[in-house]
């Protein structure tokens, strides 16, 4: 069983369906365009342009400010005018792949439309389609989750192994070792941006059987500890992980919400891992694929999760939530809601 703490809750156990379902839910989502090509398209139609630009302006200018003062209702009205009309356009159903070429670009339109259209910066939505070409080797490469009594041998071992027989698995994990293990001065471990930029590459391009292979490798009883923390070691925690003080959980979280691969990674953790214990899998949506997923899609930001020194299946942020003001009861209801959710994840 695969816990994660603290606070941040993963959904399990595994189940068939979830398969078939996480499928279907990407069918469902084959029309839509990316948010570049949805971006490059309203840019080409005049009206849809037209409109674009002065939503853009209207965000800029702190609504209407762009426009002269003395238009006053009618610059609000031609704000409210653009954002009605690109919610009929492509833009407002766009979304991104994760790794894609232009994955920071896309975010950024993504965020500019979502944020404006739905009046908040919350991470309610994923910015990410679905990805199937990956659900069946997630479930088939996941065998920590019956760990000990399923493992016979050192799976973690052999997966290593395999990357290294592998020219596109041996090139990634090599290009994140190098900026992950090399010391910058005595007072830096590595360069961290380095590494994590290395590490989402390694996640996001090498083929799922290698790079799942090495993070959901399960290991047998007769050799769990040094199996174990050879899986730990899959992600360098050194350096992507590990800090000289733990950060409080909220304050990475706020720090992550200002990069937009990181604020997107997060959000789509949170769409994909909303625990509901009386569900078969444990998730809320019955998506535990589309979960996996989504904790791997972490990696390398600084809310990356890493599992904790033991043999057991646990994995944790690297951050704890001491000096925590929680005061729920003096927030405004329209945040009482979101913000119950953050912390249910991460404290």
């Amino acid at each position: 069983m695969l816990l994660v703490t603290p606070g941040l809750i993963y959904c399990l156990p595994v189940f068939p369906d979830v398969l078939s379902l996480a499928e279907e839910n990407v069918r469902a989502g084959a029309a839509r365009l990316d948010c570049v090509r949805a971006s490059e398209q309203c840019l080409r139609e005049q009206a849809c342009s037209s409109k674009y630009r002065t939503m853009r302006q209207c965000v800029a200018g702190g609504k209407e400010s762009n426009f002269s003062m003395v238009a006053g209702l009618e610059a609000k009205d031609e704000c409210r005018s653009a954002m009605d009309a690109l919610k009929q356009s492509p833009l407002y159903n766009c979304r991104c792949k994760r790794g894609m070429k232009k994955e920071k670009n896309c975010l950024r339109i993504y965020w500019g439309i979502y944020q404006t259209l739905q009046g908040n910066d919350f991470l309610e939505d994923s910015p990410y389609e679905p990805v199937n070409s990956r659900l069946s080797d997630i479930f088939r490469l996941a065998p920590i989750i019956g760990e000990p009594a399923v493992a016979r041998e050192n799976n973690c071992l052999n997966a290593a192994k395999a990357c290294n027989l592998n020219d596109t698995c041996k090139k990634y994990r090599s290009a994140y070792i190098s900026p992950c293990t090399s010391r910058v001065s005595t007072a830096e471990v590595c360069n961290k941006r380095k590494c994590h930029k290395a590490l989402r590459q390694f996640f996001d391009k090498v083929p799922p059987k290698h790079s799942y292979g090495m993070l959901f490798c399960s290991c047998p009883l007769s050799d769990q500890t040094a199996c174990s923390e050879r899986r730990r070691q899959t992600i360098v925690p050194v350096c992507s992980y590990e800090e000289k003080q733990k950060p409080n959980c909220l304050e990475l979280q706020a720090s992550c919400k200002t990069n937009y691969i990181c604020r997107s990674r997060l959000a789509d953790f949170f769409v994909n891992c909303q625990p509901e214990p009386r569900s078969p899998s444990g998730c809320l949506k019955e998506n535990y694929a589309d979960c996996l997923l989504a904790y791997s899609g972490l990696i390398g930001t600084v809310m990356t999760a890493n599992y904790l020194r033991s043999p057991k299946i646990s994995v944790s942020p690297y951050c704890d939530c001491s000096n925590s003001v929680f005061h729920r009861e003096h927030l405004p209801p329209s945040r009482k809601s979101m913000d119950t959710h953050l912390h249910t994840h991460l404290c």
